[in-house]
């Protein structure tokens, strides 16, 4: 290794943490390439390990884009390139609006797509809350209902859509009482799904616009506070199996509503939006030590 790679190496990289309804982003602004891409995946892996770093469950690097204000690259904990996520591009817009990378409305690029997203007033409510973030989402794909998934001995009906990752929704009577690791970690590898593997969501439809919801994340493998394209998944399908209707708020296991708005025809959505809080959290300079 020259002299010159080591010292860069060694260089202090400042980030922003970010959270968005409970899941939490380390963001870098790697418009000058701070960050080398080619060993991203290797960092976040690094990075976004509890207790050892800064933790997370991503890390997202905003870069130069010729067809949007930015382009970004999502990393999940494990080191793995994400397509996309909805808590994770509504922290994104925060991040890039709050750094003047982008403006108040703004577009930016992954590789699901084009993602529109702007700033927007909190919701009513007492207390001082951090400024909101609605962005739009492309129109899902895959949609399969009425799967039937074997775990363990015991079948249980599945339902499946693509909204810029794949996610797997069960519907269940308590989502307080099941064990979203126990039965999300090996729906998340099962035959049905290979090989790419699917997210997992456990839902409840407390009235026709509410939403109770636990999810178990590929790429985190766990159980995250918040899932922003989970949510967005089970409002879609729960609108068909279970007669929901736009706008729907989804109340994740961090307490921090997320709320889908979308418009339907049969089984096909479109105009979908996720709105929630973005907060940003702390601001710094990783040393070496967090990544050696």
């Amino acid at each position: 290794m020259s002299e010159k790679t080591r010292r860069s190496k060694d260089k202090p990289i400042p980030f922003m943490k970010l959270s968005g309804s409970g899941n939490d982003f380390i963001l870098i602004d790697n418009r000058e390439r701070v960050v080398d891409p080619r060993r991203a995946g290797a960092l976040a892996a690094k990075v976004c390990t509890h207790r050892m770093s800064v933790g997370g469950d991503g890390l997202i690097l905003i870069e130069r884009s010729r067809r949007a204000d930015f382009r970004w690259r999502l990393f999940n904990a494990d080191g793995s390139e994400a397509e996309f996520s909805g808590n994770g591009a509504r922290c994104a817009a925060r991040f890039a609006y709050l750094k003047r990378i982008a403006p108040r409305r703004m577009r930016f690029e992954t590789l699901a797509g084009i993602i529109d997203a702007e700033m927007v007033a909190p919701l009513p409510g007492p207390g001082r809350k951090p400024e909101a973030v609605k962005v739009r989402f492309p129109d899902p794909s895959g949609l399969r209902l009425h799967l039937k998934v074997s775990i363990d001995d015991t079948e249980r009906e599945a339902h499946v859509l693509d909204t810029g990752v794949p996610h797997c929704v069960y519907l269940v009577d308590d989502p307080d009482r099941i064990d979203v690791v126990g039965i999300g970690r090996p729906t998340r590898h099962h035959a049905l799904f290979q090989p790419a593997g699917t997210n997992v969501n456990f839902i409840k439809v407390l009235d026709p616009h509410r939403i109770r919801i636990r999810t178990y994340e590929r790429g985190v493998e766990d159980e995250t506070l918040a899932c922003g394209t989970g949510a967005i998944a089970s409002a879609l399908i729960a609108s068909l199996v279970a007669k929901v209707e736009s706008p729907v708020t989804l109340i994740p296991q961090s307490g921090l509503e997320l709320t889908v708005h979308f418009a339907s025809r049969g089984e096909t959505f479109t105009d979908v939006y996720l709105q929630g809080d973005a907060r940003a959290v702390y601001e710094g300079r990783m040393l070496p030590d967090a990544w050696m």
